[in-house]
């Protein structure tokens, strides 16, 4: 598979992970169920550290859970125990209950990775799907700006 060469755009939230023996199969390389795990972690870091809403609070106090509803990932290069993987965000759509996000796992400049993830807004209390509030969405609406939107 051809390398794809990857570059965060300026101001996109990205944290590195540390790849751990617990993320491992017997080979050494991510069990691939972990990333969406991983994935979760960094959603939930972006909420709370870049957009400042707390992604604690939203579940516990506010009762509104952001569950993945679909989630499309492409595996292109095996990231390995010892190794370290940057995450980022990127915001493809917002929609009126749903977010669909690229995650995209990259190394040195290269694409490793790059997960499409729709998560949609929910009550707790209900089940059913709810209306993104205004200043969560001006929120996203903010970071995809700054981001360039598109991915």
């Amino acid at each position: 598979m051809q390398d794809i060469k990857f570059a965060p755009p300026d101001g996109a939230f990205t944290r590195t992970v540390q790849i751990r023996f617990s993320h491992c199969d017997p080979a050494g390389i991510v069990y691939f169920p972990h990333y969406f795990n991983m994935f979760n972690g960094l959603i939930e870091d972006w909420y709370t550290e870049e957009l400042g809403v707390n992604y604690a609070d939203l579940i516990m106090h506010d009762q509104h859970g952001f569950p993945f509803v679909h989630i499309d990932t492409d595996f292109k290069i095996p990231s390995r125990m010892g190794e370290k993987l940057d995450l980022t965000l990127l915001i493809e759509k917002i929609g009126r209950s749903s977010l669909t996000l690229a995650i995209v796992g990259h190394k040195d400049g290269t694409e490793r990775l790059r997960a499409r993830t729709v998560t949609a807004m929910m009550s707790l209390s209900s089940g059913r799907s709810v209306e993104l509030p205004a200043a969560l969405r001006a929120a996203f609406e903010a970071y995809a700006a700054k981001t360039g939107g598109k991915t």
